[in-house]
């Protein structure tokens, strides 16, 4: 076996699948793209699933990557395991419908056993397999492996949900007896243990698993599809003969950073480890675009930043030194990721700002278990308070015990690990299916005949029916645009024998093609049409497309490089444009971009778009669109300030847009905001939500009105006057003074409420003496209708002050409902005296002995309830 460093076992099997006809896929983002069901990529697979549903058919049918992903399910373990890790590589190669098993295996052996590769002994090597997969038993033993190594496991079938499935096959590498006795049954029986190493496991997709059937019944997939995994730190450990993971040269050399700063020499300890994991894993997702923030990945992120600091001051730091180890991951790490250079500043920034965040609220957090011990009744600081410091504020469980300790009390972790039990059992019952695929569609995806866009050039044609399927048609060549790039399809119809067919929507098929759906398909393959796009809904979206690219450019200049695109919806009435930042957006900030783009607009730059080679157009700053992948020729979309690879329509001159304004912006989580806005003719859909709150002004004046109407029948003098702008210029600034001036008026109304009710109080204490008046002995019973019930219990209060001593009982009609209000300085407990009454009258309540308030449904018995009350006082 070779002794390769992490560096080289990557470039090697990139460089082995590559040399057999493989594309080498760079590694895609960490936050997934167009993907809600997943929180971070987390598999190799993650990001090639269009590829193996059907969706899309990849110009090369073999790819080959080394993919980044995060894995964070199990936090906890890290760093008191060998191999848990929440970021790590993964190595996988993958055939969509071209080669299987006849080819992977012989690859597989030839890989791992090669002098010319990583040549591990084969006898070294254990290998599982699916009890029915007789096919893959029998390959093993073709290319060399001895039966005696090959270990049947009904656990080897990969399957999750209804869709692709298959058999699977793992491998195994024997680190020998200094890792534990040799016992097989510790890989049939998938039981964890330092001696056999899984180093690679190749799925065989092969069936389409259904609800309900047996797995012998499941129907081949029309695409017989390979997908394999090799965990590279696993295999680096391996390779490299050392204990876990974390002596890799990879790690080490962030370990070794971390020693520099402590003085301290790694000797296994879990404190190195899990800043080392945690700091890489920071590090990387920050650099994709990734925020740290409350919810979502960007809490996740923050948990793993807390959980290193609080591991750091274990080792003696009581200040920041993550955002230091950052160069020691980009030194490790940065020769092949080299877009880790480029965010290198951001990255230490982010970090930097978050430790001193963080180290001021252990501070709190300490302040806080302090406080927990002293108004503590026993020596036991409960488990839902210990959850709530560490949940909510971030303040580690193991401080909280050991200050606890340090007042000789412990700390309920019984409790503590129930309440994150339940913690889980949520975030688990709301988690999506991560890993399932969609069914194939067998008819897209045979179907391989090439159809031509023409809507560049023109929007009307005269063409034949290439293929007709049953929700729509392929045309020979077509002017209509198919959904991409986050723009939507064209409108329009097709017209046979001068009637006209409504196209409901423009989908790309597996292989490219543009599929028309229609509500009913009458159309064969042959018949001729005319294809005809709707005019103006096309040029309102070409608008708004345009406007969404100088939107991106306003936002990076006045932002900075780091925001980057995170999805998009262009169409004829609007724009919606999703972007990562650090902080929300001020309205003086979003003014800013707008005006922007609006003088880019009077600049009346003329948009030049070219093809060219992907390489000069990265050459010149172009910017990707998000969630795209793209041929090694490229449309560039060049708008002086802004130049971006898109295959979307657009103006020939940024003048034709005449006007752009932003409707609204909101958080998305996780440090993602989504801006609306409007370009050209759409923004007068800004003027809808101008009208929008106008109405919401109705409503609220409605409420003004019958105040002063309610007032007016109290004969309680009340006035109020305001008045609305209703002028509409078509800015973001007449949105933002429109909620200022509703803002406004909501406060005046609630201060207009607020002085209606004190004077309703007001007015019921002017009767104070007619009610002192009925005072018998040294009890009051009221019998009073209409009185506001928030003035019920100050006057209650009122009357006792001139009782002094003694039950005061008030009954308030009011809506077809009593009130009862009790209160009393004798014997006679109020909450009891409030129970009878409120029973008599078909109701509940009750209270303190001084104090008590009870309903009844039964008007008719007030009498009745207020003379039993008096009879239970006399």
């Amino acid at each position: 076996m070779k002794h390769l460093t992490t560096d080289e076992i990557r470039q090697m099997w990139l460089d082995f699948f590559k040399e057999r006809g493989h594309k080498v896929e760079p590694s895609s983002s960490l936050v997934p793209i167009n993907d809600p069901t997943l929180l971070w990529i987390n598999a190799g697979v993650a990001p090639l699933k269009k590829y193996f549903d059907g969706r899309t058919i990849p110009k090369n049918p073999r790819i080959v990557n080394a993919q980044k992903c995060i894995r964070t399910n199990d936090i906890e373990n890290v760093g008191n395991t060998a191999r848990h890790q929440t970021f790590f590589e993964m190595l996988g190669n993958f055939s969509v419908g071209d080669y299987f098993r006849d080819e992977i295996i012989p690859w597989a052996f030839e890989l791992l056993t090669s002098k010319n590769y990583f040549a591990f002994d084969k006898d070294k090597l254990y290998i599982t397999v699916y009890p029915a997969d007789e096919e893959t038993y029998q390959a093993w033993l073709e290319v060399g492996i001895d039966k005696t190594h090959l270990i049947k496991s009904p656990q080897n079938f990969w399957e999750i949900g209804e869709g692709p499935c298959g058999p699977d096959t793992e491998i195994f590498f024997d680190r020998g007896k200094n890792y534990g006795p040799f016992d097989l049954n510790l890989i049939k029986d998938d039981i964890e243990n330092e001696r056999f190493i899984e180093i690679w496991n190749i799925v065989f997709s092969q069936f389409n698993a259904k609800k309900g059937m047996e797995r012998s019944s499941y129907k081949e997939l029309p695409n017989k599809n390979i997908d394999t995994g090799m965990g590279l730190e696993r295999m680096a450990c391996v390779m490299q003969e050392v204990k876990t993971n974390f002596e890799t040269d990879t790690f080490m050399t962030i370990i070794k950073g971390i020693e520099q700063f402590t003085s301290i020499n790694y000797t296994g300890q879990k404190q190195f480890k899990i800043i080392a994991d945690h700091i890489r894993t920071v590090t990387f997702a920050v650099s994709d675009g990734a925020v740290l923030s409350n919810e979502g990945r960007g809490y996740v992120l923050r948990r793993l930043l807390r959980r290193a600091i609080k591991h750091g001051k274990y080792l003696n730091i009581d200040k920041p030194f993550l955002h230091e180890i950052v160069d020691d991951v980009i030194k490790a790490m940065g020769t092949y990721y080299t877009a880790l250079k480029d965010s290198q500043d951001l990255v230490k920034k982010v970090v930097k700002i978050e430790e001193e965040k963080f180290l001021e609220t252990l501070d709190k957090g300490e302040k806080m278990v302090e406080d927990l011990i002293k108004h503590s009744d026993t020596s036991i600081i409960n488990g839902k308070d210990a959850f709530t410091l560490y949940d909510t504020y971030g303040f580690p469980i193991e401080l909280t015990k050991e200050i606890a300790e340090e007042s000789n009390f412990t700390v309920d972790e019984a409790g503590f690990k129930e309440e994150m039990q339940k913690q889980k059992d949520r975030a688990r019952n709301a988690r999506k299916d991560t890993t399932s695929m969609n069914k194939q569609n067998e008819a897209y995806l045979k179907f391989k005949e090439e159809d031509t866009f023409i809507g560049y050039d023109t929007l009307k044609k005269e063409t034949h029916i290439l293929k007709s399927f049953t929700a729509g048609v392929v045309l020979e060549e077509t002017p209509f645009y198919a959904e991409s790039g986050g723009q939507v399809a064209d409108a329009g119809v097709l017209v046979k024998d001068d009637k006209e067919y409504i196209v409901l929507d423009v989908q790309k098929l597996p292989n490219g093609q543009f599929l028309h759906l229609l509500e009913t398909n009458s159309f064969k393959t042959g018949d001729k049409v005319i294809a005809k796009v709707d005019k103006k809904t096309r040029e309102l979206t070409m608008y708004n497309h345009s406007a969404t690219h100088l939107l991106f450019g306003a936002l990076r200049e006045v932002l900075g490089d780091h925001v980057s695109q995170q999805g998009s919806n262009v169409n004829s009435k609007a724009l919606r444009f999703d972007f990562n930042n650090y902080d929300s957006l001020d309205e003086e900030t979003l003014l800013s971009v707008e005006q922007l783009v609006n003088e880019r607009i009077l600049e009346s730059i003329p948009v030049v778009i070219k093809e060219m080679p992907i390489e000069k157009a990265k050459a010149l700053g172009a910017v990707a669109e998000f969630g795209e992948k793209y041929n090694d020729d490229v449309r560039v979309v060049n708008m002086k300030y802004t130049i971006d690879l898109c295959g979307g329509t657009h103006v020939s001159n940024t003048g034709n847009i005449e006007q752009f304004a932003i409707a609204s912006i909101e958080s998305k989580g996780s440090g993602i905001y989504r801006i609306t806005g409007h370009a050209n003719e759409s923004v007068k859909n800004l003027k809808e939500q101008f009208i929008g709150i106008n109405k919401e002004f109705k409503k609220l004046e409605e409420k003004v009105e019958k105040i002063l109407s309610e007032a007016k029948q109290q004969s309680i003098d009340l006035s109020f006057s305001f008045k609305r702008n209703e002028t509409f210029q078509g800015s973001y600034q007449d949105i933002i003074d429109k909620r200022d001036e509703f803002e406004r008026f909501t406060q005046e109304v609630r201060e207009l409420n607020k002085q209606f009710e004190q004077l309703k109080k007001e007015k019921t204490m002017e009767d104070l003496d007619q009610y002192l008046a009925q005072v018998e002995g040294n009890t009051l019973i009221l019998k009073l209708e209409d009185i506001d019930k928030n003035a019920l219990k100050p006057l209650a209060d009122k009357l006792m002050d001139h009782l002094k001593n003694g039950v005061v009982v008030i009954a308030n009609i009011s809506g077809g409902k009593v009130t009862f209000i009790v209160k009393s300085t004798t014997d006679h407990h109020a909450g009891n005296l409030a129970k009878e009454a409120a029973k008599i009258t078909g109701g509940g309540g009750g209270g303190r002995p001084d104090m008590a308030q009870a309903g009844g449904k039964n008007i008719d018995k007030v009498d009745e309830a207020l003379a039993h009350i008096k009879s239970l006082l006399s």
